[in-house]
């Protein structure tokens, strides 16, 4: 399974890229694999305070609807608009088209785990 070098990861699956003071979050391939087809993504609006784990959105699946949780603290300064009319793209691309938001972190992004780490976490 696909575990990208140069992102960090959480144990909820979700990935960061770090670009300077902002960082640009997703879910894993392993996430969107275990959701199934995409259908529907719930992000929130720019300008929104998000506080690292509580549930910043909902990703909504032919199986499920899955909370998104916060890897960071921080001011959501962009939302991938791409997914209100191709919420596939998660499923296509999770590391590049199907990014969710940008955040311009305002803590510490302690507690994330490497590459490797997180395919230990998945076995």
């Amino acid at each position: 399974m696909s575990v990208p070098e140069g992102l960090l990861y959480t144990k909820e699956h979700e990935w960061i890229r770090q670009e300077g003071d902002v960082v640009v979050v997703g879910i894993t391939h392993h996430a969107q694999d275990q959701l199934g087809d995409v259908v529907y993504v719930e992000l929130p609006e720019v300008g929104a305070s998000i506080e690292e784990g509580d549930t910043f959105g909902t990703v909504e699946s032919v199986k499920a609807v899955s909370d998104l949780y916060a890897p960071v603290t921080g001011e959501v300064v962009a939302i991938n608009e791409v997914l209100e009319d191709a919420p596939e793209s998660v499923n296509t691309d999770a590391y590049g088209d199907g990014w969710m938001i940008k955040v311009k972190v305002s803590g510490e992004t302690e507690g994330l785990m490497s590459p490797a780490d997180y395919q230990a976490l998945l076995g």
